[in-house]
């Protein structure tokens, strides 16, 4: 349906559950999962009883295709350059590097994508999983709310414990 928000169309859709597997297509996931990256927002709807697990789960298969919740695009510049005689890459840090992600690793990273011309401009000590990711420049990046149900079903302990999760 549709929802009209401080003068803002918001189109909301109701995804059939995502289920294990559905990153390889099992259950119709790919279908569903192409869908969730169109979204500017996802709210994930889960069971007070197994929530971790249930969240986990989910996370996991949208990771796989590419959906990074709740992270924020890396601060890199990274630029592909054109092949030429004098091919080079270039790498700049402006923080430190801790997150096992260095300048030769950067390097061997982008020949093993065979990009041997290239400038990187590293802003924030990121992973190496961080740094793939921006290669492949097909990560989709956005914020998800998770909602519990199912509240009766667990003691005031376990929804405070649940309270005090991120997001």
């Amino acid at each position: 349906g549709k929802l009209m928000h401080k003068g803002t169309e918001i189109q909301i859709l109701d995804l059939p559950g995502i289920i294990e597997g559905a990153a390889e297509g099992k259950g119709r996931g790919r279908q569903v999962i192409a869908t969730a990256r169109t979204a500017d927002l996802v709210i994930m709807m889960l069971d007070a009883q197994s929530g971790e697990a249930q969240r986990k789960k989910l996370e996991y298969e949208l990771e796989c295709v590419g959906i990074r919740l709740n992270q924020k695009l890396p601060n890199i510049t990274y630029k592909k350059k054109p092949s030429c005689s004098m091919n080079t890459i270039s790498v700049t840090t402006t923080v430190k590097l801790t997150k096992g992600l260095s300048e030769q690793m950067v390097k061997e990273i982008l020949k093993d994508y065979k990009i041997h011309n290239a400038e990187v401009i590293l802003r924030e000590d990121i992973s190496i999983d961080a740094f793939i990711d921006v290669i492949e420049g097909n990560r989709r990046y956005m914020p998800c709310l998770y909602l519990y149900n199912k509240l009766d079903t667990i003691t005031i302990e376990e929804m405070n414990r649940l309270a005090d999760l991120p997001h």
